[in-house]
Order: C-alpha cells, then sequence, then structure tokens
C-alpha cells in the first residue's frame, strides 16, 4: 500500500510538470500548426533566468519575473522569425524552431556554463508536506501539482470566460473571418506564441529546483513532450492533460519496479532456465525498459488511433 500511495504521487507530480510543458506546445500547435522544437529551450530558459534572479530578488518575486521574460522573449521570436517563415510552410518552421534550440542552448553555455547550476528550493518548500506509512512526500512536488492545477484552471477560464479567449477560439478555425471583424490576427498568434513560451518558462521555474538545472534539460524532457502532445491527441489540451498523467503514473510505476519477465512466469509456475529461449530478453527488468515504455504507447496510439485519445485535428 506504501509503495503504491507515494509511487502515485510522485507519478500525478511527473504528470503534472509534463502537462505544464505540453500545454504551451498544445496551444501554439493548435492555434498556428506549428510545432516548436525550441519549446523544451524555453523550459531551460525559464529555469535559468529564475536561478539567477533568485539570487537578487528572491525565488518568489522570480517566480512571477522569469516566465514573463520567457514569454517575452518568445513573443520577440514570433514576431520577427517565425512569422516571417509561416507562409513557406511547415518545414521552414520546423527549420527555424530547431535552430532556435540550438541557438539558445549554446547561448545557457556561455553565460551560466557547461554544469549543473545550485539552483536550489526556497526554504518554505524544503522538507516534507506529511508522511504517509513512514515515507515523506516533499513540498517541492506538491508545489509543483498546485501550481500545475492553478494553471489549468486559468487557461480554462481565460479560453472560455474571456473576450480574448473567443477571439482566440474563433482565430484558430475561422481567421480570416476574426480578421475581417477588425481583429489583429498576427498579433494574437505573437500573443499565444509568447504566452506557451511563458507556460514552458514556468514549468522551468520549479522544475528546475525540484529536479536539476543544467544544459541538457531540455533534451531530456524534449523528446517525452512530443509523446504526450500526439498521444493526447494534437491540438487538445483535455488530450495533453490526461496523456500527461498516464504517462508520468505509468513511467513512475515502472521505474520502481525490479520484475523480469523471467520472474513472473516463474510466478504462474513455469520453469525458467537459463538455457531457456531467448533469457537475455526474460531476463530484463520492468525498470530497465521504463524508459521505452512511452515511446511504445507513442507506436499503439498511432496504430490504433492516430488522432490520439482526445485529438480533434487532421492535419
Amino acid at each position: 500500500m506504501e509503495f503504491f500511495v507515494i509511487s502515485l504521487l510522485n507519478g500525478v507530480s511527473y504528470g503534472l510538470l509534463l502537462f505544464m510543458l505540453s500545454s504551451g506546445l498544445t496551444l501554439i500547435f493548435s492555434m498556428m500548426g506549428v510545432l516548436n522544437f525550441a519549446h523544451t529551450s524555453f523550459y531551460m530558459l525559464g529555469a535559468y533566468i529564475a536561478y539567477t534572479l533568485s539570487g537578487v530578488v528572491g525565488f518568489w518575486p522570480a517566480l512571477f519575473i522569469a516566465p514573463l521574460l520567457v514569454g517575452g522573449l518568445g513573443a520577440l521570436f514570433e514576431r520577427y522569425s517565425l512569422r516571417r517563415v509561416h507562409k513557406f510552410g511547415h518545414v521552414p518552421e520546423l527549420l527555424v524552431t530547431f535552430g532556435l534550440s540550438y541557438l539558445i542552448l549554446e547561448i545557457v553555455q556561455l553565460v551560466w556554463g557547461r554544469s549543473t547550476v545550485p539552483y536550489g528550493l526556497p526554504t518554505q518548500l524544503q522538507g516534507p508536506l506529511f508522511t504517509i506509512f513512514g515515507t515523506q512526500f516533499p513540498k517541492s512536488r506538491s508545489f509543483i501539482m498546485l501550481v500545475a492545477l492553478l494553471m489549468l484552471f486559468s487557461v480554462w477560464l481565460l479560453l472560455t470566460r474571456t473576450r480574448i479567449g473567443l477571439v482566440i477560439q474563433a482565430a484558430l478555425k475561422h481567421p480570416e473571418m476574426v480578421e475581417a471583424l477588425g481583429h489583429n490576427v498576427p498579433r494574437v498568434f505573437m500573443l499565444v506564441f509568447g504566452g506557451g513560451a511563458a507556460l514552458a518558462g514556468l514549468a522551468g521555474v520549479i522544475g528546475g529546483n525540484t529536479y536539476v538545472t543544467e544544459p541538457a534539460m531540455a533534451a531530456s524532457v524534449g523528446s517525452i513532450i512530443f509523446v504526450v502532445v500526439v498521444v493526447g491527441g494534437m491540438g487538445s489540451l483535455a488530450g495533453a492533460f490526461l496523456a500527461s498523467l498516464l504517462i508520468g503514473i505509468v513511467q513512475t510505476f515502472a521505474v520502481a519496479l525490479d520484475y523480469s519477465g523471467a520472474t513472473a512466469l516463474q510466478a504462474l509456475g513455469m520453469n525458467i532456465t537459463r538455457e531457456s529461449f531467448g533469457y537475455p530478453l526474460l531476463s530484463l527488468t520492468i525498470s530497465q525498459v521504463a524508459p521505452i515504455l512511452p515511446y511504445l504507447f507513442l507506436v499503439l496510439i498511432l496504430i490504433f488511433r492516430p488522432k490520439g485519445l482526445l485529438g480533434t485535428r487532421e492535419d
């Protein structure tokens, strides 16, 4: 019971961090049809900028300032770079965002170095929040869960209960009509791209000190975020939320399980010996194959439900 509860909480906290990252990417794709390869680079920038600001103004002001700065950088990139290649199709968009990811990585290494920076938790988030079955659950992971849920509620309110949200949803399907009504659609695109980058920056602020802040942090979550977006359904915020929780929980449980295929067959009463066929494969534990489980899930989704769990876009 202890293993189940703690693994579930850890899985939910990790899944919600994935959602904070994938939600921005999902908004950008649903609005603009752009798969932003530099999205996790904004996540890394949020962590590094928050690390620098924390030494000057403290963590709590940095929690609000760093995402705004990252969002501003994202909006500038859309206005002066991405918008210029948008008319040439998806391949140039992918290439320019791919190039931006390398540019951000080099800038981070030039400014902050190639090693891990000491971006620590503030005093208020250190230590356990509660103890269950003798195991402590840290305040930092609880804070990630709280911020992610507040962010989800805020984005839902923005998109469904405000005028700007209605304009964004209308521009998603009928940009020509929205522009004919007097709204500046390119400016809406810029704000959405900047908002998506800000969400990634916010994830970096609270994820960087909970896990680790280093130049490899963008690459470590880059592929998994695209898995979340595809599994959830391209352009579906609810799908991204469901897929993030699902992948986070499954991967967390898998990492903690040290059972092999041979052990499972032996539990069923089968006599498994070293000479049995395929023994090297049977000797693999679930924890060893845990890193490939999200990609296996992605393959299955693409085979049996190409639109994703809650996908709405067909392109």
